[in-house]
């Protein structure tokens, strides 16, 4: 049992410091369970469960802008705010249900998720050097077609290794918003696509789950949950000063190394 806690406290550290970065958290947890033999039915489930403690993060940081959002549903803004990210949302959870099955039998192996480093890299190198001007300097006045190109964006990130961050940070970047409010709108996107995910993973996987994992699970998901809340304040930081190039440089020399390793 001590050796199991501690490997959930290791992908608890990986799933916490990577979700909200785009370097894809799904890809590091595929290879980092594949190095500890943490697999099978209950470390799927694992992996699974503590990206709850990583989007309770987002929901403590973002607490008040929460809270102020519920007690102002009926106004124009508040209203506007909602449908945008449902409109987000939506792309995502199609493809994601009609798509489930095939992804997680096919994609999710150390290959795919390398591949899709690299070629993930390349894209935001691309995109940081391309992308015109920012227009959207504010969340709330994001249009309902920016919110749904954010939300094809982010369908990309179905595919283990492009990173959800990732995707809809770029794709938010490319529709025209600042950096930072691309980097926020995809925090706030994550709550409701991630809540989605997780609970039709776990009911899918509830068989696998049992008393005796309970201080795995606990384990994994503070240690979640504590990663997330200083990776989110750190990044939020950082991207106000640089661009997203050192994360592109990492995911290719971390994506051709896995690369390398497997074949």
């Amino acid at each position: 049992m001590d050796s199991e806690i501690f490997k959930a406290a290791i992908l608890g550290i990986v799933e916490g410091i990577t979700e909200f970065l785009p370097i894809s958290s799904t890809g590091h947890l595929i290879l980092a369970g594949d190095i500890l033999g943490f697999t099978g039915g209950m470390a799927n489930t694992f992996e699974v469960f503590i990206q709850l403690g990583a989007i309770l993060a987002v929901v403590w940081i973002y607490r008040e802008k929460l809270s102020s959002t519920v007690k102002g549903i009926g106004t124009e803004k508040t209203n506007r705010f909602l449908l945008n990210l449902l409109i987000a949302f939506l792309p995502s959870a199609f493809f994601g249900l009609m798509a489930h099955s095939f992804i997680k039998h096919y994609l999710f192996n150390p290959i795919t998720v390398a591949i899709a480093l690299i070629v993930g890299g390349i894209a935001i190198l691309i995109i940081e050097r391309v992308v015109k001007k920012p227009v959207v300097m504010d969340m709330d006045v994001v249009s309902f077609k920016q919110a749904f190109g954010i939300g094809m964006a982010q369908t990309l990130s179905l595919f283990p290794g492009v990173s959800r961050a990732g995707a809809t940070i770029m794709g938010a970047m490319c529709f025209g918003l600042e950096r930072k409010v691309a980097t926020e709108f995809s925090f706030f996107l994550a709550i409701p696509t991630m809540f989605a995910a997780t609970s039709y993973d776990l009911l899918k996987n509830i068989s696998y789950l049992s008393a005796n994992d309970l201080p795995i699970f606990a384990v994994g998901f503070f240690v979640s949950f504590f990663s997330a809340l200083f990776v989110i304040s750190a990044f939020l930081g950082f991207i106000t000063k640089h661009t997203f190039d050192s994360f592109a440089v990492y995911r290719i020399i971390f994506g051709a190394v896995v690369l390398f390793y497997y074949m």
